[in-house]
């Protein structure tokens, strides 16, 4: 980091709360400009962070300074006061996502796209105990790969907790983990999103505002399962989570 901190001449600050994707500092960039310098644990899923955020150069999204792949670092726009999108009411943040996620589905050319992904999908699904999900997850998961609509860039981790609130916009999405998808899977995230409210009603509800954007509603629900169980490595480890994918079934 000491590397990092010199080549972009950057006072360092204090570090965030540590999140499973990697660390990361308030910095001071030369001109006085607050920034964020985050070291990123070298992931598939993270692999095209920086490269989404350059796609998104801003729009919806937190601004790239800078880049160093091979240290797996960035250096991101600092969002100020940085409140998470999930301190509001559920039908205030839908309304925030609802006018963000068509900003986001930029052209998903060059990203690794969900269809080479099935293998990986099929081995963490697999990994859920409990039988009915993990079957359903399996059947979408053959279902809804080969008869998707046109691929566009998705967050698949956009939730309640990665727009923050900032100065240069309202909201900004942070934390992409990107994929070239059809926009149905950007539901997944949300619908299952804890931090906008754990309830039946309130994932129903969100589902429903996504349905606003034109989404298909079924495609959405089945993305939101298969999905939602590849990523909870069964239900001891998120159980909101795999609540979230009873109801839907």
């Amino acid at each position: 980091m000491e590397d990092l901190l010199e080549r972009w001449q950057l006072t360092l600050g204090d570090e965030y709360p540590r999140g499973a994707a990697g660390r990361a500092f308030r910095v001071d960039c030369a001109d006085g400009t607050p920034a964020v310098l985050k070291l990123i644990h070298p992931h598939r899923e993270s692999l095209q962070e920086a490269d989404a955020l350059e796609r998104w150069d801003g729009d919806g999204a937190v601004r790239l300074l800078a880049r160093d792949d091979d240290a797996h670092a960035v250096l991101l726009e600092r969002c100020e006061p940085g409140t998470p999108l999930s301190q509001l009411p559920t039908e205030d943040a839908m309304d925030v996502l609802v006018g963000l996620l068509p900003r986001l589905w930029k052209d998903a050319t060059g990203f690794v796209a969900i269809d080479d992904e099935v293998d990986y999908f099929v081995e963490d699904i697999e990994t859920c105990t409990d039988p009915r999900l993990r079957d359903a997850a399996l059947a979408y998961l053959r279902d809804l790969v080969p008869t998707q609509g046109e691929r566009v860039l998705v967050s698949q981790d956009l939730h309640g907790d990665n727009v923050l609130a900032a100065e240069r916009e309202p909201w900004l999405a942070i934390d992409p983990k990107p994929l070239a998808a059809e926009r149905e899977l950007s539901a997944a995230p949300i619908v299952r999103s804890p931090e906008l409210g754990h309830s039946r009603r309130q994932a129903l509800y969100r589902l429903d505002r996504l349905a606003e954007l034109g989404l298909d509603r079924e495609r959405m629900i089945g993305w939101t399962v298969l999905h939602s169980v590849a990523w909870s490595g069964g239900a001891d480890f998120v159980p909101t989570h795999m609540e979230t994918v009873a109801w839907l079934l």
